[in-house]
Order: structure tokens, then C-alpha cells, then sequence
């Protein structure tokens, strides 16, 4: 399996607030796509994937309303 380091911000919705959450761990997946949907539950989930030309994935989600960013970072 591979690790990353996994960086996960999430966006405040509430007004007037420019904060996010932010969180970081190491984790062990060979499917960071799934390991992102693992975590995530809602009616609906829109996700997108970008990789970076270091060798990151960058994977944007969208559930019910709440956005979230996960960088996976190769270690």
C-alpha cells in the first residue's frame, strides 16, 4: 500500500467567517478516491481528481452543501 500524507480542509459556510478546518494524517491506501468516499456520506457526493505534477492528488468533494478539499501527498 501506499502512504500519504493527507491534508483535508473544510469550508465554513457560515457568513462573514473565512475560516476553514483543517486536519492532517498519514494514511495507507492504494485508492485514495476511495478512501476519500470512505469518509464522506450524504445524498449526494460530487467529486473531482486532479493530479499534480509532483505526484499529488488533489481530490475536490461536494456533499449536501459542504465542500471539502483532500491533498494527498506521496511519502
Amino acid at each position: 500500500m501506499a502512504e500519504y500524507e493527507v491534508v483535508r480542509e473544510i469550508a465554513n459556510s457560515c457568513s462573514r467567517n473565512q475560516m476553514r478546518d483543517v486536519f492532517f494524517e498519514e494514511v495507507e491506501t492504494d485508492d485514495p478516491e476511495q478512501y476519500v468516499r470512505s469518509l464522506i456520506r450524504g445524498k449526494e457526493l460530487h467529486l473531482e481528481q486532479q493530479e499534480l505534477p509532483d505526484g499529488a492528488r488533489c481530490i475536490y468533494v461536494e456533499c449536501d452543501g459542504l465542500f471539502q478539499k483532500f491533498l494527498f501527498t506521496p511519502l
